[in-house]
Parts: structure tokens; sequence; C-alpha cells
């Protein structure tokens, strides 16, 4: 009878140290692979397979190109790219257009490095160290690629707007120190809440904030695009914006800003009440009616003249008809249009890192580099709450204290 082994057989491990390196080989397998398959689906034929029939498709293989870099997110491989010969046009793989270097999940990593404050002479260490050291990308990429983003922004700039239903638009003047000449120190916003729930960038044009021609320039070239007249714009104070809209878009509600206006009524008060005051001025934003909002608003300027702070007073009072116009609203979207946070919370990262960094030299390279970041954190923007109510306010259902109006003296009978 044959004697048992008695040792223990060794444990099955996982060795980690070359996974990424046993990654990108699969995917260059895999690559090349549907490269060859390509040719074969176009010539009707696989490799050293003789042409059968006159009616086959004509061409040949003809070897392969020389071999390419490719950068991926996951790293940078290799490739061969197969030549056809005897074809009346030339062979353009789909996977692999005939000058590409980089995937665009790559393209799009660069202006999120921007965001995170790398500099364009730190890009060549940054990137080889992330996607191999042979990865096709250097700071003469990153000018190419700004060049690429100008035109890409010309085209956005020129897109037709007439399709897009919208509801609701946040105009805004964002200061941003990222070589803004000082006769354009802003750049001006304008997003846009669709009816389906989306937020899309319109607008993004260096200019004056308070000036009434600036913004007359961008709302007209918006309307010229199609845009159709909005239900309600939210903006802040300037009067340039304000000025423009009446003229261009004279049939949108108008709602300014409440952060805005609570900041300018506490730089009206003494350090020691701005506490107590800001708290109020938070309860009239947020009173469940108009007509709470009004009675809010009367306290609060009442308690100002006892202590003598009429301009706190006056300066909370003036432009109040713009300041509740969200009440005529849905309930649900008031969290929305209260502020114009949505114009400025993706600002709030880039003003961090352009202010600190103040590479850009030129205008054109400062608005491409931003017009980039914005496309890109508008692709991570959440949706409006309750798109089923956008779509009524689209179609011009009308509301009252942010109830639907039929549905007001529907709940005033049941009471």
């Amino acid at each position: 009878m044959e004697k048992l082994s008695t040792e223990r057989p060794e444990p099955s491990r996982v060795i980690w140290d070359h996974l990424e390196e046993w990654v990108r080989g699969k995917v260059q397998e895999l690559i090349q692979a549907v490269l060859e398959e390509e040719v074969t689906e176009l010539l009707g034929r696989s490799k050293s397979e003789r042409r059968q029939v006159l009616d086959t498709p004509p061409g040949y293989r003809n070897g392969y190109g020389k071999e390419r870099n490719l950068t991926l997110s996951c790293g940078t491989i290799k490739v061969h790219r197969p030549r056809v010969r005897g074809l009346e046009e030339r062979f353009e793989s789909r996977l692999l257009p005939l000058f590409a270097r980089r995937s665009r999940e790559v393209d799009q990593l660069i202006p999120e490095l921007y965001l995170h404050g790398l500099a364009q002479g730190d890009f060549d260490l940054a990137l080889r160290g992330l996607l191999g050291a042979e990865a096709p990308i250097s700071a003469s990429t990153v000018a190419r690629l700004k060049e690429q983003w100008q035109v890409a922004r010309k085209e956005w700039q020129e897109r037709r707007l007439a399709e897009l239903e919208v509801v609701y638009l946040w105009v805004d003047g964002v200061y941003v120190k990222a070589g803004l000449e000082k006769e354009k120190a802003a750049l001006l916003v304008v997003l846009a809440g669709l009816s389906d729930g989306r937020k899309v960038f319109l607008a993004l044009e260096p200019g004056y904030r308070e000036s009434i021609d600036s913004w007359l320039g961008v709302l007209r070239d918006l309307k010229v695009r199609g845009l159709s007249c909005p239900k309600l714009v939210i903006g802040d104070g300037n009067l340039g914006l304000w000025g423009a809209l009446g003229q261009v878009f004279p049939g949108a509600g108008e709602q300014r800003c409440w952060n805005h206006k609570i900041v300018n009524v506490l730089d009206k008060l003494p350090k020691k009440v701005q506490w107590e005051a800001k708290g109020q001025l938070k309860m009239i934003a947020y009173a469940p009616t108009l007509a709470q909002a009004e009675k809010g608003r009367q306290q609060f300027v009442q308690w100002c003249e006892k202590g003598g702070y009429k301009g706190a007073a006056a300066t909370l009072e003036r432009d109040w008809e713009r300041m509740v116009s969200y009440y005529q609203f849905p309930k649900e979207h008031w969290k929305h249009l209260r502020t114009t946070n949505p114009v400025e919370s993706p600002f709030a990262a880039l003003r961090l890192r352009t202010d600190a960094a103040k590479r850009f030299k030129k205008v054109e390279n400062a608005t491409a580099v931003i017009f980039k970041m914005l496309l890109l954190a508008e692709g991570r923007f959440r949706r409006l709450d309750a798109p089923e109510r956008l779509k009524q306010v689209f179609l011009g259902v009308q509301f009252r204290d942010g109830i639907e109006v039929n549905q007001e003296v529907v709940q005033g009978l049941a009471a």
C-alpha cells in the first residue's frame, strides 16, 4: 500500500506585488485583440486567410504601425495599430483613432488636477507618477489641451438653446483672481434649472459685474440663441443685472439672494447685536408664508428703530418685493431659490485654487480652464427636487405660498 504523505500542502497565496502590471497586460491584450478583430470585420477574412470570392471587400493587411504608448486611467500600455492597404479610404479604428494617445478620462484628469492646485510645470512629474513613466503628457501637452478647451468653449457659446425647457436661472458675477484683467474683473455666470431637474451652465463671460451693458450682452446672446423667458431669475443686489434683465426678459420673475441681503444688513449693525439680528433675518427668510415673512420684516424694523439702527432697517426694506418672489413658486423648490448658492458653490473650490496659484496670465486661458472645470462640476450636480413641480411651473401653473392655486382652493374647502 502506498504510504500517504504527512506533509501539509503550502497554502495558496495571492501575490499582489505585480497586480497593476498584470492588469495593464490584460488590458493591452484585449485592446490588441479588438484592433485585430476590427480588421477582420473590415476585410471579411481572418489573418493569413486568402480572399475567396471576387465580391469580398478589397484590401489586405500590411503589418503594423510603429509601437504606440496609450495612456489610460489604469496606466500606460503599448499597442501596435494594424495597417491596411488597398482600400479606397484610409482605415480608421473605432476603438483607437489614428492620433489618439490617451483616453478621455485622462484628459478630464488634467483640469481636475488644476482644480486641486497643481501648477502647469508640475504636470509632467505628477502624471508620470499616476499613469506610468511613459505617459505621453507634459507641460506642452497641457498647453495644447488649453487651446482645445478654447475651441470647445467657443462651440459651447454658440450652441442653440431653443430646445431647453428653462424654469429657473441663477445669475451672478463671480470674482476669480485668475488672470482676468482689472477692467473685466468678474466672470458673468448663468446657470439654468431645467424642467427635468438638471442644472446646466449657459454662459461664462468675463465682464463688469455692475455694468448693465455687460449683462445686456450676455442675456441678449442667450435670447438670440433661442433661450425662452425663464419663470424666475435669482441673483444678488447687482443693479446692472436687474436693469439688463428687464430689457431682455421683462416677463421673468426676479428673486434676490437672501445670503447677500443678510450680509448687507449685518454690515449696518454693530457687532454686539449682529448675532441676534442674524437669527431674526433667517426667521424672515424661512417663514412658511408670505404674510409671516411680512410680519417678521415689520418686527425687525421696529427692533432697529428702538436700537437706533435705521440703516439696517432701510437695507432690509430696500427692494423687498424681489426678496419674497419665491413664495409664488412650489415650496419644494424654495431651498433652491432663496440664494445664488447653485452658482457660487462650484466656484468655492475653484476660487481657492486660482487665488492661491494666480497661474493664468491671459483672460482667454483663465476662462477656458475655468469653463472646463465648471463642466466637470456640472456632471456631478444634484438634480433639483420635485421635477414634476418644475414641469408645472414651466407650463404656467400658479402657486401661492408654495402651494398650487387649485390645491389651495381644495384645501380651503376641506377645512
